[in-house]
């Protein structure tokens, strides 16, 4: 399994030198819909391509790829979360994957990785709550810009869950936006 978890021809660092073991970027929000419609969002292709991104590889195993594609007209490599992988999951309580650095921060996205674990957990039969923790930080250089760019961009990605439920899967066409200045509820810090 090691072996899997090694992309071919590098080696991806999941901690970077002088890593955050404290700094975390934690969100949640409350989905109209059940536990088991918002694991299927999260774990399958198809679910991934209705809210997350226009394309997706998902094969829910240890080891197995978890890459959304969000730029399908960019070269292969800089469409999005390729060479992701599947950490870990229970099903529908909790899912952790590899997680890149966007291609304009291209040193960091070649060289580290960093982690995001989701927890679900049911409200009522046809409402759930969704918790995302990404960690692995590291510190100095472009990583403060890297954290910041996170903090908008799963809001954009917990908001549009939320409204695949409401509205229906995004049209990737004219993809919807949330309403300026809004944001997913930051957790409490354990």
């Amino acid at each position: 399994m090691r072996d899997r978890l090694r992309p071919k021809g590098r080696t991806i660092r999941f901690n970077p030198p002088e890593v955050s073991t404290t700094k975390r970027l934690c969100k949640s929000i409350d989905v109209d819909a059940s536990i088991g419609e918002v694991w299927k969002a999260w774990t399958t292709a198809k679910g991934a391509s209705r809210f997350f991104a226009p394309s997706a590889r998902i094969e829910l195993e240890v080891g197995g790829p978890y890459e959304p594609l969000f730029d399908l007209d960019s070269p292969a490599g800089l469409q999005g979360g390729e060479g992701l992988q599947v950490l870990g999951y229970v099903p529908n309580e909790t899912l952790s994957f590899t997680w890149n650095a966007p291609p304009h921060f291209p040193s960091i996205r070649r060289n580290y990785h960093t982690w995001v674990v989701l927890q679900f957990e049911p409200l009522s039969r046809n409402r759930t709550r969704v918790r995302l923790d990404h960690l692995g930080w590291g510190k100095g250089g472009d990583w403060p810009k890297v954290y910041s760019y996170f903090d908008r961009a799963w809001d954009l990605v917990l908001w549009r869950l939320a409204e695949r439920f409401n509205r229906g899967p995004i049209d990737w066409d004219e993809p919807y936006s949330p309403p300026k200045g809004w944001s997913a509820s930051v957790c409490e810090q354990r």
